[in-house]
């Protein structure tokens, strides 16, 4: 039975849809908003809109598979008229018994309105599988009286009593249902269209504190609690960049551990000038393993060979692991865990919290570690302490989207790092730091030059706020 709360909003949204009442600004916001999702949702995906309206965001999104619900049959017929490819269903989302799953589900200002905020996100848990990501926008409470002045002025649409709700309550209701949040970003400074000013405001200021906390929209970001797998079940991958490394490679096959029921070990050889390949060449023949092969390196540098690596690797899990061995090989399976374990979707080593072995990394790499890693997590909203740690580990199956989607950002990593970490946030993966203990390059000399490398981080930092954050 349908509550008096839940009718007379069904009366009000399908008055809405019979009058076409929109409003300049309502206009603008919308736009705004399908731009902010467009940026966090891929192309070709099954998305899942509850509180659909019109279906202009859905359609903006070109889903693979769209299908909208809304409780007002006016809405949902004139979405369905307007947009014949997408599926659009009148039913209520507290109660909606659909059961297929989807990648997205989006609730786009719709929790402020509903009756109940902890049914519906409960409900909905039918509809997601493990790699799902819940996408909700909902308005900030600072803006209640600007925007009853604007409804007043028919700037924008007529609501009812909206639900007071904070990012916490939000974040609190989430974990009541059992989803996790990942990420939160405030958008919206001015919702009116003023040339030059609202693009400026919207896409810099926006971001900086405190005008932050003035966004007219919050976005959180999340994902269903994850049950723990058996590591045991797994196969795994380990890429292994090499370039002058001759000297560890025995060392290296026999510290990296099986992980799983199967390990590959993938050597992706780059230019060397001693006879590291030579030497790889003859420990696969001496020791008769099919689980190692090699390849050489066609491209430049290291993020071209760590490509190559998971292009040809085969594992449910892939690891990237540095051949200086400044990070022990025995730390691997600590990193596999972290994945089977649902902790995080991205597991980035992190060198900067127990002391270093002398020589480990010098004075002014550590400071400029430690600046990038603030700047990197502001610019990604996801804590990262270390960006260039060379060990790292996420699923086989989420870097092929990440590789599908990377012309967002393009080939502009010479490191192979950025790649993945950006590629991680922007496919809104749940990235987290696992702390180890960094070794002193025992053979050879470090590829890495201190000021160079600096500069291209600098340039990093530059990219990922234009492409990331400036949005």
């Amino acid at each position: 039975m349908t509550s008096r709360y839940t009718s007379e909003r069904i009366a009000h949204w399908n008055r809405i849809a019979t009058n076409c009442q929109k409003g300049i600004c309502s206009k603008f916001y919308h736009e705004l908003l399908c731009h902010y999702y467009k940026f966090f949702v891929p192309l070709g995906l099954r998305i899942l809109e509850i509180g659909s309206g019109e279906g202009d965001l859905l359609h903006k999104l070109q889903p693979k598979r769209g299908l909208g619900i809304d409780f007002s049959a006016n809405m949902v017929s004139r979405a369905s008229s307007r947009y014949p490819e997408l599926e659009f269903i009148c039913a209520n989302a507290h109660l909606s018994d659909i059961h297929e799953q989807f990648d997205i589900i989006i609730l786009s200002d719709i929790l402020n309105d509903c009756e109940d905020v902890q049914k519906i996100l409960m409900n909905i848990k039918k509809n997601c599988h493990e790699q799902t990501r819940i996408i909700i926008n909902y308005f900030n409470n600072l803006w209640r009286v600007p925007l009853a002045v604007a409804r007043r002025l028919k700037l924008a649409r007529p609501l009812l009593e909206q639900n007071w709700l904070t990012p916490q309550d939000i974040k609190n209701f989430l974990a009541l249902s059992g989803f996790e949040e990942i990420s939160r970003k405030a958008f919206i400074a001015l919702s009116v269209p003023v040339s030059v000013l609202s693009k400026f405001l919207n896409r810099f200021i926006i971001h900086l504190f405190p005008f932050n906390l003035l966004a007219l929209t919050n976005f959180s970001i999340s994902r269903p609690v994850l049950e723990k797998k058996n590591i045991s079940n797994l196969t795994t991958s380990v890429i292994v960049a090499v370039r002058n490394e001759a000297g560890n490679i025995e060392e290296l096959l026999n510290r990296i551990p099986e992980i799983g029921k199967k390990t590959e070990i993938i050597f992706v050889e780059g230019g060397s000038s001693d006879n590291t390949y030579e030497t790889i060449e003859q420990a696969i023949v001496n020791r008769g393993r099919s689980n190692i092969s090699l390849y050489r390196q066609h491209g430049k540098g290291k993020g071209d060979a760590v490509r190559l690596g998971f292009q040809m690797a085969i594992g449910d899990a892939v690891l990237i692991l540095d051949a200086d061995m400044t990070v022990k090989p025995e730390e691997l399976p600590r990193f596999v865990q972290a994945l089977v374990d649902g902790q995080g979707e991205f597991i980035n080593g992190v060198r900067l919290v127990y002391p270093m072995e002398d020589e480990a990394m010098r004075f002014f790499n550590i400071i400029g570690n430690k600046f990038f890693s603030i700047a990197f997590s502001w610019l990604l909203n996801q804590q990262i302490k270390d960006t260039l740690c060379g060990t790292k580990v996420m699923w086989k199956s989420d870097y092929e989207m990440l590789a599908k989607n990377r012309h967002y950002f393009g080939e502009f990593d010479p490191f192979g790092d950025f790649d993945f970490i950006f590629g991680a946030a922007k496919m809104n993966l749940k990235i987290i730091d696992l702390p180890i203990r960094y070794q002193a390059r025992r053979y050879g000399t470090t590829n890495i030059s201190r000021w160079r490398n600096g500069l291209t981080l600098l340039k990093m930092v530059i990219f990922a706020s234009r492409k990331i954050k400036f949005i």
